[in-house]
């Protein structure tokens, strides 16, 4: 399998994120292009002026909690409401947010409702665009009108995990392959057939791209996944979740 980092310039609202990414670079049929969901939120104008916030009481308390803005705290709150969630639990670091966007399958939890204050300008946070599958949809359907070329796209971010320190990234929705790889059934080493393993793999290739692109000041927005072996599919969708009574970590919380 190879990563291919697609490096870009600084992107603004408005920007031609498909003909930005698509300059200089050759798709190959059955390509994976990985994209940043704070990218595509970027071009699309998403990202949140924090000094035209209203804050309420709840927010300033989170905020006597932590180093962030009151400010940033209440568009946390916002953004949980906007995606029918709400805060959970959290830390001095971040709030802890259970999230059910509209066509998600269970929920997501995930720290401050995917909002993120770095790699925008000074007084913005960036989070999801404002309908992921649609962005997805639009991104796919211009690059197979540009190239001809049957491809998949997967909108990633990055996301912690149960007490294990630093970020990794999973995938929010995905286009033209399936997200999961039920292994259930099939031999394992010593010809004992697996019962519950099902392997998540647009997560692996979206961490496996996260590995090029980074989470500072790469400058590299996507990437292209190649040679994976993975067939292509007909799912248009959200990363299914799982049942919170069949979550592992449900006691944790």
């Amino acid at each position: 399998m190879k990563i291919l980092p697609l490096h870009t310039p600084i992107l603004q609202q408005g920007d031609d994120l498909v003909g930005i990414l698509a300059k200089g670079t050759t798709f190959e049929k059955d390509d994976i292009l990985v994209v940043s969901s704070k990218a595509i939120a970027t071009v699309e104008g998403a990202r949140i002026d924090l000094t035209k916030i209203t804050t309420t009481p709840e927010a300033q308390d989170w905020a006597k909690k932590s180093g962030r803005s009151a400010a940033f705290r209440q568009a946390v709150l916002d953004e949980a409401k906007r995606l029918s969630g709400a805060v959970v639990g959290g830390s001095e670091l971040a709030m802890l947010t259970e999230l059910k966007p509209e066509g998600l399958e269970g929920s997501l939890l995930v720290p401050n409702a995917g909002l993120d204050q770095s790699n925008v300008p000074e007084g913005y946070c960036i989070g999801w665009p404002m309908d992921p599958l649609r962005s997805a949809q639009g991104i796919r359907d211009h690059l197979v009108q540009k190239t001809g070329k049957r491809l998949a796209v997967i909108v990633s971010d990055s996301c912690c995990r149960p007490r294990r320190f630093g970020v990794t990234a999973f995938a929010l929705v995905c286009i033209g392959v399936d997200p999961l790889s039920p292994q259930i059934g099939k031999k394992d080493l010593f010809g004992r057939p697996l019962t519950m393993t099902v392997e998540a793999q647009v997560d692996q290739l979206a961490t496996a791209a996260n590995a090029v692109m980074g989470n500072a000041d790469q400058s590299i927005p996507a990437a292209i996944v190649r040679e994976h072996g993975l067939p292509m599919t007909n799912f248009v969708g959200w990363v299914p979740g799982i049942d919170p009574e069949e979550d592992l970590f449900k006691g944790a919380f």
